[in-house]
């Protein structure tokens, strides 16, 4: 597969801020490598907060029918503006 380049501007404070990631005190060699990190981050976050989801979806979806309670949109919205 052909490498293929994203080219991104950043100015001021952001430029700053990769500035201070990279070089000698920094903790990466470049813009490229401090970027791609942030970006396996971003995808590991997304990739805990889909597991914690279907863990806490996961008994509901095991649950027997008969332990399902009726509730009004009312109902679910009186709960959720008392907290």
């Amino acid at each position: 597969m052909a490498s293929e380049s994203i080219h991104v501007r950043v100015t001021g404070p952001l430029q700053d801020h990769v500035q201070q990631q990279i070089g000698q005190n920094g903790l990466y060699e470049n813009a490229s490598e401090y970027i791609r990190a942030l970006i396996r981050r971003d995808l590991q976050s997304r990739t805990e907060a889909w597991e914690w989801l279907q863990k806490k979806l996961e008994p509901g979806l095991r649950a027997d029918e008969s332990e399902f309670v009726t509730v009004s949109a009312e109902d679910v919205i009186r709960r959720n503006t008392s907290r």
